[in-house]
């Protein structure tokens, strides 16, 4: 299990990290927060020209075709320096999917228009319940001639309020098993009887919600079959719990960095406040803590780039990235006093996002599940020694 990166992936990580450094400073963010789109569109239209947005996509679509790495490298340096963009809801919450899923005329239709455009995207299927697994989903879907006709609400949805397509999780059938009848719907976010309101949320990273009022929506708009949708929504979330493991992880990274720098500059009684073995010991703390982390991301993405995911590691990354991120950030603060809990403070920033990250892609109640359910299928591991 080999995590290095190649020469080429060190180039795309080191422009990624200048390109937000220069692009996206701090200052950037705080400005963001009061933009009622929530992103830079100059910001965003370099990234797409940079070929960001196609980093996952093949040249004949109009991508890099790169692979998993380096997206997830994209994802680490991103959540290294806190930037608000449509970027994952956009690319990994739909992209991939239809990349995965979808018909060749889908693909052909939608791929480049992300990957070359810049078209945005989001996903929707949190509903009033918050469940994150299938019996969450209650949103209707019935058939109206040659169209389906979408009732219900969505909540919690990434940049909602700037997506030009949406794609839609619904309930085309009532079954036993609440995973069966689901259907992955491609929506167009301006479509009569759409309605998206922002929620006031402290980070103001844009979660709407979304309000469908017989939605009609062509036959030929399902991704995925109908009724098996739950496929679809399975692959989202295994890869956008690692990635978004993965941009918590470079998030964490910068908050131990952060504060190492402040505990060297800060001083009490004369002397660094990081000279005090109390403050070393929880900076070790920190640090093992990160670094756990980042091996957990890199070997369950490793393990999908090279064909054999692992639906365990898978969760157990996301599950690990919800609580670390929270704690390093957390601790962070309480080292720089009371005015780490300020936003004057860079890791402030950091730690406003901690608690809407760990609900992207599975919380850790839904991850735990997941773990426990996969165990449960295993043969413990040291059984293997007296096979």
């Amino acid at each position: 299990m080999d995590f290095s990166f190649t020469k080429d992936q060190e180039l795309i990580r080191k422009s990624i990290k200048e390109f937000f450094e220069k692009e996206c400073p701090k200052d950037k963010v705080r400005e963001l927060k009061e933009d009622k789109k929530g992103y830079d569109p100059k910001m965003w239209k370099k990234m797409v020209k940079l070929g960001y947005t196609g980093l996952v996509i093949p040249e004949e679509y109009g991508g890099t075709e790169g692979e998993f790495w380096d997206i997830l490298i994209f994802m680490e340096e991103m959540g290294r320096n806190i930037v608000p963009t449509p970027y994952f809801p956009t690319v990994v919450f739909c992209a991939m999917p239809i990349l995965e899923f979808g018909t060749e005329a889908q693909k052909k239709k939608i791929l480049p228009k992300i990957a070359e455009k810049g078209e945005i995207w989001a996903y929707a299927q949190i509903e009033e319940s918050s469940e994150q697994d299938a019996s969450g989903i209650t949103m209707s879907a019935a058939m109206s001639g040659e169209d389906y006709t979408l009732n219900g609400s969505k909540l919690f949805v990434s940049y909602a309020n700037v997506a030009n397509q949406l794609l839609v999780v619904a309930r085309t059938a009532e079954a036993e098993n609440p995973e069966e009848g689901l259907t992955v719907f491609i929506v167009d976010a301006g479509a009569e009887g759409v309605v998206c309101d922002v929620i006031p949320t402290t980070a103001r990273d844009m979660r709407c919600e979304l309000r469908f009022d017989n939605v009609k929506v062509p036959r030929d708009n399902i991704l995925g079959e109908p009724g098996k949708g739950w496929a679809v929504v399975d692959y989202i979330q295994q890869h956008a719990a690692v990635l978004k493991a993965a941009e918590m992880s470079g998030g964490a990274h910068a908050v131990l960095n952060i504060t190492v720098k402040y505990a060297k500059e800060r001083k009490q009684f004369d002397k660094p406040i990081g000279s005090f073995q109390a403050i070393q010991h929880r900076l070790v703390d920190m640090l093992t803590e990160v670094e756990e982390l980042q091996y957990l991301v890199y070997k369950a993405a490793w393990r999908i780039n090279s064909g054999s995911p692992s639906r365990r590691l898978n969760s157990i990354a996301k599950a690990k990235a919800n609580g670390v991120y929270h704690r390093v950030c957390y601790h962070g603060i309480v080292m720089h006093g009371a005015i780490g809990w300020t936003e004057e403070m860079d890791i402030g920033l950091y730690h406003l996002r901690t608690r809407s990250m760990e609900f992207d892609a599975g919380n850790t109640d839904y991850h735990n599940d997941l773990i426990a359910s996969e165990l449960e299928k295993s043969e413990p591991e040291f059984l293997t020694l007296f096979a």
